[in-house]
């Protein structure tokens, strides 16, 4: 558990610094370690759509008492906390302008009918660091992005450090406005410079993109 509340203690600093060193906002930060550091993995998979309906109401009841709008919110969320971003966008009234999954977590959510979707948001983003084994290597979002291909991540050595490094990326890209992605067939065709497919768009940072 010390283990699970230091992970949940390091994004939550990355994340909140990177924020407010970009602009004057309003950060809510949950620490749902209890529900996530669950004994049985499975449990906490089981957890995820109890905190986010939770969540949800705390932020209907936020709107209904200061006026605020969900495309006002940006939600962001590493691991199973992917999948319960995009689950608070479906039990928020109204639809949440910026929904980010950092790694969405592929054990226990490959067949289940709650993992994160397209449609959870406006606009939907899914990074992908460590495709295939503890994240997705299908798309889930209106945008996903591979960086270095969505595995074998630079100044990694283990897949635990692959999927983690996704919310290093979010919090540098809140700070230099995003990393730009482009559309492609496949990583060998970007390797090999035959992405030909138009269109780029920018990972990450402040501004929500439309899906």
């Amino acid at each position: 558990m010390a283990a699970i509340l230091a992970f949940v203690l390091l994004v939550s600093v990355l994340s909140v610094s990177a924020f407010l060193s970009a602009e004057n906002v309003n950060i809510i930060v949950v620490d749902w370690s209890t529900g996530a550091g669950a004994i049985n993995y499975y449990t906490a998979v089981a957890n995820t759509l109890t905190a986010a309906q939770s969540i949800a109401r705390f932020i209907n009841w936020l709107n209904e008492m200061t006026g605020a709008s969900p495309t006002h919110y940006h939600v962001i969320g590493h691991s199973l906390g992917g999948h319960q971003a995009g689950m608070i966008g479906r039990y928020v009234n109204g639809k949440i302008a910026y929904i980010t999954a950092l790694e969405a977590a592929l054990p226990g959510f490959v067949n289940n009918a709650d993992r994160f979707r397209p449609d959870d948001g406006a606009y939907t983003e899914v990074i992908h660091t460590n495709s295939g084994v503890f994240g997705f290597s299908t798309t889930l979002g209106h945008v996903d992005f591979y960086p270095n291909g969505g595995s074998n991540m630079p100044g990694c050595n283990s897949s635990e450090c692959d999927h983690a490094r996704s919310y290093f990326y979010m919090a540098e890209s809140l700070i230099t406005g995003g990393f730009t992605g482009r559309r492609c067939g496949s990583f060998l065709l970007a390797t090999t410079g035959n992405c030909f497919l138009p269109g780029t768009l920018r990972m990450g940072g402040l501004v929500p993109k439309t899906g």
